[in-house]
């Protein structure tokens, strides 16, 4: 039986505030290499230079705009491999919730909501925070950056996973905080929630969205209209 609807999640800034062990890792591999480290505020003010990246959607993408700077590839493949392998064994040391996800999923458990994950990070990092932070149970499926040939904003990586749910595009909506996410709802016809404060250089008002929320509180309201 098909459920009457699907909600699409984003992870990284939408259901959990990654940056700070993302920043953990991000000076974790500076360090090592010889490079100066950044403070939050560094990270953030380099969204309007063009670096959202750093605290963007895919893992490698995070630190991929100061790599970048590396010209020896062996050494620029080392920095990356190296802020992956840390991140993956510092997760979860300071990412939290986004105020009222646990109480969102809980409500939409109870309206036979279907709800799964798509994000650019790597399917097994996101398995691994969404069980750490308690949230994994809640998701039918988590589609990572390389779960499929193609990922966001590619419409795919979202009309892909309603298909293995079997649910309908037409009752489905997503949920996210940049324009990567938003490019692929909107390529893929579907409805896009916006939480304010994404990493994202863009605008709120370049960036397509239906809704603009600015954390899961009161969110029932939305979601019901669509039920």
């Amino acid at each position: 039986m098909k459920q009457k609807f699907t909600i699409l999640f984003d992870l990284d800034g939408t259901l959990v505030d990654t940056a700070p062990d993302l920043l953990l890792a991000h000076n974790h591999v500076m360090k090592k290499f010889g490079y100066p480290t950044k403070t939050m505020n560094d990270l953030k003010n380099l969204v309007g230079k063009g670096a959202g990246a750093m605290i963007g959607r895919s893992i490698w993408g995070q630190a991929k705009k100061e790599f970048e700077k590396v010209n020896n590839e062996k050494i620029k493949k080392e920095m990356v491999n190296e802020f992956i392998v840390f991140y993956g064994k510092n997760i979860n040391v300071d990412s939290t919730l986004i105020n009222g996800v646990k109480e969102f999923l809980v409500w939409c458990k109870d309206q036979n909501i279907s709800m799964a994950v798509c994000t650019n990070k790597q399917e097994h990092l996101s398995n691994d925070l969404l069980k750490k932070i308690g949230i994994y149970d809640f998701f039918e499926y988590v589609a990572g950056a390389n779960t499929f040939d193609y990922c966001k904003p590619d419409p795919r990586h979202l009309t892909s996973v309603v298909e293995i749910l079997d649910g309908n595009i037409q009752k489905t909506i997503m949920i996210g905080d940049s324009e990567t996410d938003a490019n692929a709802a909107k390529a893929a016809e579907i409805p896009m929630i916006l939480i304010e404060d994404g990493y994202t250089e863009k605008n709120i008002d370049e960036i397509y969205h239906n809704h603009l929320i600015k954390d899961f509180i009161g969110i029932e309201k939305i979601i019901s209209q669509y039920l």
